[in-house]
């Protein structure tokens, strides 16, 4: 409540971007890990659960931090006090590039939404792979990787490769990003034959680096976009299965600007760029029970967008989402949204007879999917 009354109305006052460096820089100089989890109230989830199995990886809780919020890793051990289970930092390129011009980040307050057009404006892999080589996140750590700006569609996988190579040994899995609608022809790659390569180019050296270190292959997982058809899902899903990917995260922003309560004027001054919060919710659900019914649960669903409560939660498992993600929600909701959500899924569990969430993955898929 304090967040809601106090601090979100002050950081709200602040342009978009100027409140989200401000926010970063707060988590980095101010309280230590042990301090935010008395602030958040966040025993992270872990009697909740008693650790969850997904992509080989044990998660204390299924609640995690979308890409988006910590492109640089620069406060990943902070985020997770704050009760996430996992926290995915990125999207990072090979080379370092400072996006598109601002202003680039709007809010729609009304609809609890963002608008976003950054452009994957980061340091680097190279740079990032370094601070996470000296920190540890507490808890299981994603590095998403996407495409750099000055780099043609047609030479994207060795660049996706670099990058996958830099920062592979300070992940325990990476995304690889082609679902974004802020880099210049980054979707394409989301064409079956495109994916297929760059996955499996992927997959390729992720083995063959594991076999010359005697470890196992890290998880790699692939975002998408919400504004595919039935017939793109399956094809998607085809090349996720033939490189062997481990998990999809379902959705990225959308392109869409329908049903808004924001006066259009408004919204049309926002410009071009990415559509992340409430708005998407439904949309998104119905790509994860989807692909649910197409996936049948290999490879793994993570369901992200337009979570800010315990039932949007909810819903995304029963849709097909064995972890779920937020990014907007913790912009609107703060500290203490993990743990909130972490608690009410438990309820939520115990409420509709589950044992485990394991149970109800996917139980309304094939009505979501429809919805």
């Amino acid at each position: 409540m304090l967040y809601r009354s106090l601090l979100r109305p002050l950081l709200f006052k602040l342009p978009p971007e100027t409140a989200h460096e401000f926010a970063l820089r707060a988590l980095s100089l101010g309280l230590g890990p042990g301090a935010l989890r008395r602030v958040a109230g966040a025993r992270a989830g872990v009697e909740h659960f008693g650790g969850l199995r997904r992509f080989g990886l044990r998660f204390r809780n299924p609640v995690g931090l979308a890409a988006g919020f910590d492109k640089n890793g620069l406060v990943a051990p902070q985020l997770a006090a704050l009760g996430f289970g996992f926290v995915e930092v990125g999207t990072v390129t090979r080379l370092p590039q400072p996006g598109n011009p601002r202003p680039r980040l709007f809010r729609l307050p009304l609809d609890r939404a963002l608008v976003n057009r950054q452009g994957f404006n980061n340091d680097g892999a190279e740079k990032l792979a370094s601070r996470l080589a000296v920190s540890e996140p507490g808890c299981v750590l994603g590095v998403n990787i996407g495409k750099s700006r000055v780099v043609p569609v047609e030479e994207a996988v060795e660049d996706y490769l670099a990058s996958f190579e830099m920062v592979r040994r300070h992940a325990d899995y990476v995304t690889v990003n082609v679902s974004s609608p802020n880099t210049p022809g980054l979707r394409e790659l989301q064409r079956a034959d495109l994916l297929a390569s760059l996955l499996g180019a992927l997959q390729h050296r992720n083995r063959e680096l594991a076999r010359t270190e005697g470890r196992e292959p890290l998880p790699l997982l692939v975002k998408v976009a919400p504004d595919l058809g039935g017939g793109e899902l399956e094809l998607i899903v085809e090349a996720a299965r033939g490189a062997r990917v481990d998990g999809i995260i379902a959705t990225n922003t959308t392109t869409s600007r329908e049903g808004l309560r924001t006066k259009a004027a408004h919204v049309a001054a926002c410009g071009e760029g990415g559509l992340s919060g409430a708005p998407l919710r439904r949309r998104s659900t119905r790509v994860v029970a989807a692909l649910r019914l197409l996936t049948r649960g290999a490879p793994e669903i993570v369901g992200v967008g337009g979570i800010f409560t315990a039932e949007d939660a909810w819903e995304k498992v029963c849709a097909g989402a064995s972890l779920v993600q937020l990014y907007t929600g913790f912009v609107y909701e703060g500290f203490g949204v993990a743990r909130r959500i972490n608690e009410g899924l438990a309820t939520l569990l115990e409420r509709h007879g589950f044992r485990t969430l394991d149970e109800a993955v996917g139980c309304r898929a094939e009505e979501l999917a429809a919805a």
